[in-house]
Parts: C-alpha cells; sequence; structure tokens
C-alpha cells in the first residue's frame, strides 16, 4: 500500500485503529499515516508532529503524484496543466487520555463558573 492509499478515509481508519500487534512498536497503536510509521506511545508520535521531518513530509504530499496522464502530457499528448494541489493536515488523535482531561476540564469551567 501506499502512501497516497494511505491518506484516503477508508484505508486511514482501519490504519488507525489497529489490532494490537506486539511486532510493532507500541503494539500498533501510534501511527502517522502521513511518514508511514509507528510510535511507541502517544507522546512520541506528538512530539513527532512538531518535526521537521514530520512537516516536510506533509509538504511533499501536497502536490499529487505523477500519474501516466501527465507523462502523456508531458511527452505532447494532451495540453499542459498545472499540477494539483492538495490540502494536507496532520491527523487528529482521540485517546481516552485526552477524553478524559477534556471531560476534567469542562468540569473545572463548569465549577468556576458557579
Amino acid at each position: 500500500m501506499t502512501i497516497d492509499e494511505d491518506i484516503k478515509p477508508e484505508n486511514s481508519s482501519q490504519l488507525l485503529c489497529q489490532d494490537v500487534d506486539i511486532d510493532k512498536p507500541g503494539g500498533a497503536q501510534h501511527y502517522c499515516l502521513h511518514c508511514a510509521r509507528y510510535f511507541i506511545n502517544n507522546t512520541a508520535l506528538q512530539d513527532h508532529f512538531k518535526t521537521k521531518v514530520h512537516k516536510r513530509r506533509l509538504k511533499a504530499l501536497e502536490l499529487e503524484p505523477y500519474s501516466i496522464e501527465e507523462s502523456e502530457r508531458a511527452a505532447g499528448f494532451g495540453s499542459w496543466k498545472t499540477a494539483n494541489k492538495r490540502k494536507i493536515e496532520t491527523q487528529l488523535q482521540n485517546t481516552e487520555e485526552d477524553s478524559e482531561q477534556d471531560s476534567s476540564n469542562k468540569k473545572m469551567k463548569v465549577d468556576e463558573e458557579l
């Protein structure tokens, strides 16, 4: 499976919700779709999102991959057009820890208002 196939919504949901696999780092529970890398915990994954390597990868994925139609246009068969750009954003991670923190923050805000 290529990176472009990983980004598609039907494939990305499967990759983000994988079964536990003890042969992969972190039991295959912390995966970066854009870089196709596994991380040992959620903190390492969140730190990876801030690195230059991840940001460069997002920038590289903005351009759509080279296609056969594009190569034919370059050879003179068809009219030229510019490459399409995609908007790529870092994936969102919804973990139990995040939801617990969000609920405790909401409770604190409600208590402060009273």
